[in-house]
């Protein structure tokens, strides 16, 4: 007896939503451990994440063991890599914690210490060979290079349905922070992010002015003063200073 038509149906639909859940890649792990180690202003716990590091490396391995196939959204791919790109940036930190700076590592991102799909790569090869290609600016106030003058680690994981909005969050939060941008009706001195990567930012017919303003809460027009603000390469971990002891009587 042939199945009713409507069976068939309903089982073409179970079958596609079982094989897009498994070609979609869920980063919860990754989305916990930022929520208990990294601040809402940013600010990073290398010691919790390394207390907490065996839930670290099973994200490491899942990331290694799932690649992006050619049938993931572009939104799933640019994800991937973003969230790639920040945890294994913490794991090049806490493999050498306590330090002052990134800097004072050696090569850190020309170093191949990390393995996806069996292949070595490094952080630098991450940025410039996979996510610039993409052809999207805001990956640059994504992705973090453990600095106080980087765009602030975004204490959630990136996924397919938050990515855009999230992208256009942290790059506004970004431009319009004082700390690493003044933007006055006076003076413009931005962060060096927009001459190193001057080229990305020509998207649209438009220029680096162009991409800033369609962000900044004051727009760069005629201000007189112009440049670029000295880059802090300090570490960007929270405060080691804890509230003083009360003593009871």
């Amino acid at each position: 007896m042939k199945a009713p038509k409507i069976i068939l149906v309903l089982f073409a639909i179970l079958s596609i939503n079982q094989i897009q859940s498994q070609n979609s890649f869920d980063h919860i792990i990754w989305d916990q451990a930022l929520l208990l180690n990294v601040s809402d202003d940013g600010k990073v716990d290398y010691n919790g994440f390394m207390r907490d590091s065996s839930q670290l490396y099973r994200y490491f391995k899942q990331l290694s063991d799932n690649p992006p196939q050619e049938n993931w959204t572009r939104e799933e791919k640019l994800a991937y890599w973003i969230n790639a790109y920040n945890a294994y940036t913490i794991k090049l930190v806490i493999d050498s914690y306590p330090l002052k700076s990134i800097k004072d590592l050696e090569d850190p991102w020309g170093k191949k210490f990390f393995k996806i799909d069996g292949v070595w790569y490094s952080l630098g090869e991450l940025e410039h060979k996979i996510l610039r290609k993409f052809g999207d600016p805001r990956i640059h106030f994504a992705i973090n290079c453990a600095s106080i003058s980087c765009p602030v680690v975004w204490n959630r994981a990136y996924t397919a349905d938050n990515l855009n909005t999230a992208l256009d969050s942290q790059t506004e939060k970004f431009i319009n922070d004082p700390t690493r941008n003044t933007i006055t009706k006076d003076k413009v001195i931005v962060s060096k992010i927009f001459t190193w990567y001057k080229r990305d930012f020509k998207v649209n017919g438009g220029d680096v002015k162009d991409f800033i303003n369609r962000y900044a809460a004051i727009k760069i027009d005629k201000q007189s003063k112009k440049g670029y603000k000295e880059y802090d390469w300090k570490l960007n971990e929270q405060s080691k200073d804890y509230p003083a002891a009360v003593v009871l009587d």
